[in-house]
C-alpha cells in the first residue's frame, strides 16, 4: 500500500514539477558604473551566461522557460544596443544582449519578498575601467595650496529595484527622497566653501555599503542618507534624526579589524594591514570616537533645524545600527523626513515647497556645525573668526599680546567693561 500511495503522488506531482517558469517582466535600471536587469519569474530560475565577442554579446539561457511578454527597448542605455529571445531546445528560453562594449555579467537569484517574487539578476560592468557611480571633483589636501571645500555627501535612500516605503497613494520613498536630496544639493552648490557630492543621483540601486565606501572615496566630511519612515499605523507622523549606535560602532570595529590586511581599508588616511593588533585597535577606536562625536553635534543641528521648520517623531537624535552609518571616519547620519504612510504626510513629500523646506532646514543644521567646527584646512576654518578659550592664569591684556591686537579692540568685540575674565569663557578675536 505504501509503494502505491507514494506511486499516486509520484503521479499528481508530476504536471507540477514540469511547470515550466514564466519569465513575467524584466526591468533594466542604469547606474553610472553599470546595468542591471531583472528578471521576473514564477519560480527560482536556474540559469547559465556567457559572452561571445564581434559584435559584443550576452547570452542567457534559461532552462524550461517562457517568456511573457516582449522585452523592452534600451536604445538609451549606456551599456546596452538591444534586448532579443528566441526560443532553444523547444523547451528552454535564450536571451541575447546586444552590448556596445565588452562587459563583465554578474548574475544571482533573490527569493520573494514583500514587494517582489522570485527575481533573476544580471548586473553588466563595462571591462574598461571602472567608474563609481559619483563624477568625482578634485578635492584639495591641506597640504595643497590654498584652502579645500567642505564636502558633503548627500545619499537618498533607496532606489531602483528597491522602491523603499510606499504611501497610500502611490508614492515611493525613493523618489521623494531624490527630490529632496537634489534640492538640498543646489542649496549647497550656492554655498561658500561648501562642495555637494549626491551618492544617487538616479533610479537605481546601490548597496548600503557601496554608498558609505562613495562618500570615504570622495572625501566627505559629512554624510547625509536621506530616507521617508514608514510604520503600521497610518497616524504616526514626524522626522527624526539617527546616529549611529554603540552595538552598530562595535561590530563594524570587529569587522574592519578582521579584514585590515585589505590595504584599500584606511582609516582617516592610515591603512591598519601593517599595524599589530593592539596599535590597529586603538587607531580605529580613536578614528570612531570622534567620527561618532561629530556625528551626534552634527544631528543635533539638523534636528533643532526640522523641529523648528514641523513636527518632529521623537524628542532628541535615535541611535540605531544602520549599516549606511558605519563609516569609522566620516561623520554620518540618517534622516527620515517623514511618515510616507500618513496620507498628510504623504501628500507633503510630493509637494515642492515642502521639500524646499526640508532641504533648507537640513542645510541650516549643516550650515550651523561647520561655522562651530570647521574641519582643518577648508576655506570654513580660515574664514571662521577666531576664537580664545579662557584658561587659568590667563589675562585680557597678555590674550590682547598674543594675538597681536589692542586691548580696547578686544574689550569692544566681547561687549566687556573691564578686565574681569572667567576660565573657559570663550573670546572672540577681532581681524587686525
Amino acid at each position: 500500500m505504501k509503494k502505491i500511495a507514494a506511486l499516486l503522488l509520484l503521479f499528481v506531482t508530476l504536471p507540477l514539477m514540469a511547470e515550466p517558469v514564466q519569465v513575467e517582466n524584466l526591468r533594466l535600471w542604469a547606474a553610472p558604473d553599470h546595468t542591471r536587469l531583472v528578471f521576473d519569474t514564477t519560480a527560482a530560475a536556474n540559469h547559465k551566461l556567457f559572452t561571445l565577442d564581434n559584435p559584443a554579446r550576452l547570452v542567457i539561457d534559461i532552462p524550461d522557460a517562457r517568456l511573457k511578454g516582449e522585452l523592452p527597448l534600451t536604445s538609451d542605455d549606456p551599456v546596452i544596443r538591444r534586448l532579443r529571445s528566441a526560443e532553444r531546445n523547444r523547451n528552454d528560453l535564450r536571451v541575447v544582449v546586444d552590448l556596445k562594449g565588452a562587459v563583465k555579467p554578474k548574475s544571482f537569484v533573490l527569493k520573494p519578498n514583500r514587494q517582489y517574487g522570485h527575481r533573476l539578476v544580471v548586473d553588466l560592468f563595462p571591462a574598461g575601467p571602472q567608474r563609481d557611480g559619483v563624477e568625482k571633483k578634485v578635492v584639495k589636501s591641506i597640504t595643497d595650496n590654498g584652502p579645500r571645500d567642505v564636502v558633503i555627501a548627500i545619499d537618498p535612500g533607496h532606489g531602483g529595484e528597491d522602491p523603499g516605503a510606499k504611501g497610500a497613494r502611490g508614492s515611493y520613498e525613493k523618489d521623494v527622497v531624490l527630490a529632496i536630496g537634489r534640492r538640498l544639493e543646489a542649496l549647497i552648490e550656492r554655498e561658500r566653501g561648501m562642495r555637494p557630492v549626491m551618492v544617487r543621483k538616479g533610479d537605481y540601486f546601490l548597496g548600503l555599503r557601496k554608498r558609505m565606501q562613495l562618500a570615504r572615496d570622495n572625501r566627505a566630511d559629512l554624510f547625509i542618507s536621506i530616507h521617508a519612515d514608514a510604520f503600521r499605523d497610518p497616524r504616526v507622523r514626524g522626522s527624526s534624526v539617527y546616529t549611529l549606535s554603540r552595538r552598530g560602532a562595535s561590530s563594524e570595529a570587529a569587522r574592519w579589524l578582521a579584514s585590515r590586511e585589505n590595504s584599500a581599508d584606511l582609516i582617516g588616511g592610515v591603512t591598519l594591514d601593517d599595524k599589530d593588533d593592539m596599535l590597529a585597535s586603538v587607531l580605529l577606536d580613536l578614528s570612531q570616537t570622534a567620527s561618532q562625536e561629530a556625528s551626534l553635534d552634527a544631528a543635533n543641528m539638523v534636528f533643532r533645524q526640522l523641529k523648528a521648520s514641523g513636527e518632529t517623531h521623537k524628542k532628541r537624535v535615535q541611535q540605531a545600527g544602520f549599516a549606511v552609518l558605519k563609516s569609522p571616519d566620516v561623520p554620518s547620519l540618517l534622516i527620515e523626513t517623514a511618515f510616507i504612510s500618513n496620507p498628510a504626510e504623504e501628500r507633503k513629500l510630493n509637494d515642492p515647497g515642502h521639500q524646499q523646506r526640508l532641504a533648507e532646514a537640513i542645510m541650516n543644521g549643516i550650515r550651523s556645525y561647520f561655522r562651530k567646527s570647521p574641519p582643518p584646512g577648508t576655506w570654513l576654518a580660515q574664514s571662521a573668526p577666531k576664537r580664545h578659550r579662557i584658561s587659568r592664569g590667563d589675562t585680557l591684556s597678555g590674550i590682547a599680546e598674543q594675538y597681536r591686537i589692542s586691548l580696547n579692540s578686544l574689550r569692544s568685540a566681547n561687549q566687556l567693561r573691564g578686565d574681569r575674565i572667567l576660565v573657559g569663557q570663550v573670546l572672540r578675536i577681532p581681524e587686525t
